[in-house]
């Protein structure tokens, strides 16, 4: 993240005067419904994404786990993130499509706050977390399974106001 300095010119908010890292004090910001959604790609063999489709991994069930790794990660990600504010998260879900064909898992995550500061990184490390569990259900099967992204789809909220990957990154 970064913002404008008095001279205009843009800084990152999480490193200050001195190059040092901190913690952006977001004290004085107002409080308002803030949301981000995220996205990650898991690449496999169409094979391993039947057997994720079945739920017939090694492992069983490999969708279910991954939800509730992925929701659990955006809840405490303030732990996992060391410069991330802890959030009391109104809402945070994750959704698996699985493409046999393809032998893609897309994971899309959704989380929500009512705070003082945005919640793309809940969406993101959730995201990044249910990836993970994908690959750790499946590794057994196949162990060249890559997650070929985790990016932040859309956010809403704050001073900054609604930004998509597909609008302009101003």
């Amino acid at each position: 993240m970064s913002e404008r300095s008095e001279a205009g010119e843009r800084r990152l908010t999480h490193v200050d005067e001195s190059g040092s890292a901190r913690m952006v004090d977001v004290g004085a910001k107002d409080e308002g419904e803030r949301r981000a959604r995220a996205e990650a790609l898991v690449r496999m063999s169409p094979g391993t994404a039947g057997a994720v489709a079945a739920a017939d991994g090694p492992k069983g069930d490999v969708v279910g786990p991954a939800r509730i790794a992925g929701i659990a990660a955006a809840k405490r990600t303030g732990d996992l993130i060391p410069l991330a504010h802890p959030l009391p998260l109104t809402f945070a879900d994750v959704e698996i499509e699985v493409d046999e064909s393809e032998g893609l898992v897309r994971i899309t995550s959704e989380a929500r706050v009512v705070g003082r500061t945005g919640v793309e990184m809940e969406a993101m490390a959730a995201c990044a977390v249910a990836a993970l569990t994908v690959y750790d259900m499946v590794k057994a099967l196949e162990r060249g399974v890559s997650i070929e992204r985790i990016e932040l789809l859309e956010k809403t909220g704050g001073r900054s106001g609604t930004w998509t990957r597909d609008g302009p990154d101003v």
